[in-house]
């Protein structure tokens, strides 16, 4: 059976009713700290705006998914997206809507942003020797030393931690250290 996609059509006249449920948008209210009571009359008339900014906020996004080169009957999130970005009351949703990106653009533009914090990009042959001078491969990947192999470390004793057992922050700088000195930013979790 096909779905039923007709639209809904706004109401023209005031009924009393609303088409977001009431009690929902008072739990909503409920759970913001800065107002400790909130009247009926006041729970209805934000469900109400809240009816008409969704109406609005749709309406702009049909009207943009009519302008592409194939229109389409049914609005995207990319649309809603679009709409936020070339509107300008709709712009402080900026934030909650972003515009997709594909996930390669958003790699490359944390590489980048990582390699700036880094203070520079360095080239590969010169990451490959400080990755050898710190003990790991070529690829930034550590081998796996003798203690992460059978639980215990050269000299055969029981298993071991780098640093001491009660202390977490020498532990979280050395796990720094080692997301400093890898390529891919991960951190070696073995052992």
């Amino acid at each position: 059976m096909p779905y039923n996609t007709t639209a809904i059509p706004p109401r023209k006249e005031v009924t009393g009713q609303t088409q977001l449920p009431l009690t929902r948008v008072k739990k909503i209210i409920a759970v913001d700290p800065d107002i400790t009571v909130c009247s009926n009359n006041a729970a209805f008339v934000i469900t109400l705006a809240t009816e008409m900014f969704i109406q609005h906020l749709t309406t702009e996004a049909q009207n943009l998914a009519k302008l592409e080169r194939k229109p389409r009957r049914n609005i995207q999130y990319k649309d809603i997206a679009n709409a936020v970005l070339h509107r300008d009351n709709l712009e402080f949703l900026e934030d909650v809507v972003p515009k997709t990106a594909p996930y390669r653009q958003v790699k490359d533009q944390a590489a980048a942003t990582r390699a700036k914090l880094k203070g520079g990009e360095k080239d590969k042959k010169k990451a490959g020797e400080d990755a050898a001078a710190a003990g790991g491969l070529p690829n930034g990947k550590r081998q796996k030393s003798a203690a992460t192999a059978n639980g215990s470390d050269a000299n055969g004793r029981g298993p071991s931690r780098a640093l001491g057992d009660d202390d977490p922050g020498a532990q979280l700088e050395l796990e720094m250290r080692q997301a400093q000195q890898g390529d891919d930013g991960d951190v070696d979790m073995t052992g």
